[in-house]
């Protein structure tokens, strides 16, 4: 009788102390929290909470906060950060194009979801949702990703300006020598002119 109470008393204070070990570790939801604000990083491509999105910048995510608003309201705090090729961001920043859009809560400014971007640097052959200046294109398709309204947008396959090219615009210190009608340049369901191009 006598040890069957004392192994019963031994069991309560074992499960007593394996409970309140438990409470004193962290759970994982606290350990994968969103990211903090900054604390006093100095790394350039380093992405922090901010305010601003700075020149050069773009942002990843938005939150609502009080710490950007000294008027008793909230207002949006942006994570921001250097963009690279392939990001995902909620804006194209200069000297980037995009190979892609969807929409999302993380780019929410108004209680809406924004359009983001798979940013990419332009370069001979990539297939973009923009053309961006110094280059042209010499062909077309229409694709569900460069949506930005829900509709199918124009991906354009981007090329550097060169004699003998043959483009679908005519850039700047360019002229042409002869044009064809094709549907390779189709923005609207129509045939358009495809140009050879010769350097001024």
């Amino acid at each position: 009788m006598l040890r069957s109470k004392l192994r019963a008393l031994l069991l309560g204070a074992g499960t007593a102390a394996l409970m309140s070990a438990t409470a004193l570790v962290p759970t994982a939801s606290a350990a994968t929290a969103a990211p903090a604000a900054d604390s006093g990083t100095t790394s350039a491509s380093a992405a922090f909470w901010s305010c601003t999105v700075p020149p050069g910048y773009t942002y990843t995510g938005t939150r609502a906060t009080y710490s950007c608003n000294s008027s008793g309201y909230r207002s949006t705090q942006y994570y921001v950060q250097q963009p690279s090729d392939g990001l995902r961001a909620c804006t194209v920043p200069a000297g980037f194009t995009y190979t892609g859009t969807r929409t999302t809560y993380s780019c929410n400014i108004n209680g809406y979801r924004g359009t983001e971007y798979a940013l990419a640097t332009p370069r001979d052959g990539l297939r973009t949702c923009t053309v961006p200046a110094g280059f042209t294109y010499t062909g077309t398709r229409t694709t569900y990703s460069c949506n930005i309204n829900g509709y199918r947008g124009t991906e354009y396959a981007l090329a550097t300006p060169r004699d003998g090219l043959r483009a679908c615009t005519v850039p700047a210190g360019f002229t042409y020598t002869s044009t064809r009608a094709t549907y390779s340049c189709n923005i609207n369901g129509y045939r358009s002119n495809l140009y050879t191009l010769r350097a001024l």
